[in-house]
């Protein structure tokens, strides 16, 4: 669905729209929408500035961080968003310095912007940092790949990388003090 300028000057816009999974291009493969994607928006011309206020809600699958298996998320988010033509920005220059209030805003080109943009830049700013199956998560062993929630690593004793060496003798002395003196007699 296209937002025009032209529309908004007449009248705002109010309306709910549902993107099937896939319509959708979100520009990155860190994530796969499985649920239709919902938006309730109201949009308004204010001046030439674009004012959309709106909410969104959907289901996504996404890798957990530790052992990459799906993990399945719902959600939602709410917006107030303004957009400005680029041309208030200084037309024609190569390099234009935005002022502080220009960084709140988002800009359009042309006579409008698409919905499908602006929902797809509010569900990738709404992805948690880090997502995980399960809190009790083991991951993958960094050595064979093995997904230690589900079998035991099978790489062995590893060997010492050299640099660390110093730490693993101190470490051992440290432990074998500790416990020598643990048998000593009061």
């Amino acid at each position: 669905m296209f937002i025009g300028v032209k529309e908004l000057e007449q009248h705002p816009l109010r309306f709910r729209e549902e993107f099937a999974p896939g319509t959708i291009d979100f520009r990155t493969r860190d994530f796969r929408q499985t649920a239709p994607l919902s938006v309730e928006l109201e949009a308004e011309l204010e001046g030439r500035e674009i004012h959309l206020v709106g909410r969104w809600a959907t289901r996504l699958e996404l890798s957990c961080a530790r052992c990459l298996e799906p993990v399945t998320q719902e959600l939602a988010s709410s917006f107030d968003l303004r957009y400005r033509p680029v041309s208030r920005i200084g037309a024609g220059e190569d390099e234009v310095e935005l002022a502080p209030e220009d960084i709140e805003v988002g800009f359009y080109t042309g006579d409008g912007l698409f919905l499908a943009d602006v929902v797809a830049e509010q569900v990738n700013l709404a992805l948690p940092m880090k997502v995980l199956c399960g809190e009790e998560c083991h991951g993958l062993c960094p050595h064979c790949g093995a997904n230690l929630n589900r079998e035991r690593c099978r790489c062995g004793p590893r060997p010492v990388d050299p640099r660390l060496a110093p730490l693993a003798r101190w470490r051992s002395s440290a432990g074998s003090a500790g416990s020598e003196k643990k048998k000593l007699p009061s």
